[in-house]
C-alpha cells in the first residue's frame, strides 16, 4: 500500500446544527511529487453501528422502514427506505448500541450481539 503525504493547513466548522460540516483546507504530495492545496467539505456524524438481525424460526433477516429527508429530496416519493437496524454510539460501545438501537427501531429485546468486522459507512464522512 503507497503511502501519501498529506499536510492539513487549516479546518474550519461550517456548521455545528445537526451533525458538524468541516471544511478542511490540505497539501497533498502529487505522484510527480510536486504539492497541490486542496479542500474539502466533510461531515462528522460520529461512529455507529449496525446489525443483520437474522430470524432462525422464520430463516429471515428483519429490518427496519425509516424516513430519509435526502431520499425525500432526491426523488424517493415517500422517503421511506427499508434498512439494517443502526444508530450513532452516542458515547456508547458498539455492542450496547446496537442491542438499543434494535428494541427501539424493531421493539426486540436482544442479549447476545456478535462482532462481525468494521467499515466506513461512507468515504464522505470523517470522524
Amino acid at each position: 500500500m503507497n503511502n501519501i503525504n498529506i499536510n492539513i493547513e487549516k479546518t474550519e466548522i461550517l456548521s455545528d446544527n445537526w451533525y458538524t460540516l468541516k471544511k478542511v483546507t490540505f497539501n497533498i504530495q502529487k505522484k510527480d511529487g510536486s504539492t497541490e492545496t486542496q479542500s474539502r467539505e466533510a461531515y462528522d456524524r460520529g461512529n455507529g453501528a449496525v446489525i443483520l438481525l437474522y430470524n432462525k424460526v422464520s430463516n429471515t433477516v428483519i429490518l427496519t422502514r425509516q424516513f430519509r429527508l435526502p431520499t425525500y429530496i432526491n426523488g424517493n416519493p415517500t422517503g421511506m427506505l427499508i434498512e439494517a437496524c443502526a444508530g450513532l454510539l452516542d458515547n456508547d460501545n458498539p455492542e450496547e448500541c446496537i442491542k438499543r438501537e434494535t428494541e427501539e427501531e424493531t421493539g426486540y429485546k436482544i442479549s447476545k450481539v456478535e462482532k462481525i468486522f468494521e467499515a466506513y459507512m461512507s468515504p464522505s464522512f470523517c470522524h
